[in-house]
């Protein structure tokens, strides 16, 4: 699981898929920004997903996000 003030690897990984999909158009810097909750919070209500907490990268939202994107 992933949250607003998270860095690292997998926050860079999860910026370029939200990316690919014209959520998130800032910088691939490894921090879970503002910005970046946000854009996992219209992918999420977007696709439905209601059983993470909003703008939090949890697994449901994962598991539909990397079906979605090729691996960056």
């Amino acid at each position: 699981m992933l949250r607003r003030g998270d860095r690292g690897p997998e926050v860079t990984e999860l910026q370029l898929r939200l990316g690919r999909l014209n959520l998130y158009i800032g910088d691939a810097d490894g921090t879970y920004s503002v910005q970046v909750e946000d854009a996992v919070r219209r992918y999420q209500l977007a696709r439905a997903i209601d059983s993470d907490e909003p703008g939090v990268y949890g697994a449901a939202t994962r598991a539909l996000l990397e079906k979605e994107t090729p691996e960056p």
